[in-house]
């Protein structure tokens, strides 16, 4: 039977961030933000393994304690997420038929009903599928500055992770990593000539991008426990 394995590159420094810590470490509600992805990961009894695929020379995640038993580490990762995620594949030893789901590290706010809806409905797809939510906003085309056009919303979605596809064709996609037209795994995947599933995803499962945005983790985070 094939497994379910999350696999969360985490290798990356956040330059929008700003800070010398590395975003995945900033802390949130008295733990790393890191910590708040793979506890949910873990909490899932659908998802056999989880994987951090950290930098090399990463200096903080020694620092923490994880205690989740699911957790697997690899210092595997590279230049880009799509390196990271390349070299955490190789490294896995894990089957062709097995799921892999790539889940952003800074994507602290993933709800359970999020990730098992993403479970459900990817079933045994032929493809995989990913989390993403429509576009409700208008769309302007900006050009120096100015607005150049209205782009049309209809059709338009935002993607997110978890991004769940078979171990064997994800390595297959990212057999060039260094293409910079691949910007997320379904990218790599539609680059094959394959269509992913898309599954409706929600506006808290954000990625933390700018240092307010760890105010609005927080909040949605302590809601939660409330």
């Amino acid at each position: 039977m094939s497994q379910r394995i999350a696999l969360i590159p985490a290798a990356g420094h956040g330059s929008r961030f700003g800070t010398a810590t590395p975003k995945q470490y900033q802390l949130l509600h008295g733990q790393p933000l890191l910590a708040h992805t793979i506890n949910v990961l873990c909490g899932c009894a659908d998802i056999d393994r989880v994987v951090v695929v950290i930098s090399p020379g990463d200096e903080w995640f020694d620092s923490y304690s994880w205690p989740q038993a699911k957790l697997e580490v690899l210092r595997a990762g590279g230049a880009s997420r799509a390196q990271s995620v390349a070299n955490g594949l190789a490294a896995l030893a894990a089957d062709e038929d097995d799921w892999v789901l790539v889940h952003d590290a800074a994507r602290c706010c993933l709800s359970p009903a999020a990730l098992q809806r993403l479970l459900d409905e990817v079933g045994d797809d032929a493809i995989g599928g990913i989390l993403a939510q429509p576009v409700a906003d208008t769309v302007k085309l900006g050009k120096v500055g100015r607005i150049a056009d209205t782009v049309p919303r209809d059709n338009l979605w935002l993607a997110q992770t978890p991004q769940m596809f078979r171990a064997g064709l994800l390595a297959d996609a990212l057999q060039d990593a260094a293409n910079p037209a691949i910007t997320d795994e379904a990218s790599a995947i539609e680059l094959l000539g394959h269509a992913p599933r898309l599954v409706a995803g929600e506006a808290q499962n954000f990625k933390v991008t700018w240092p307010g945005d760890l105010a609005l983790a927080a909040a949605i985070l302590a809601a939660r426990q409330a």
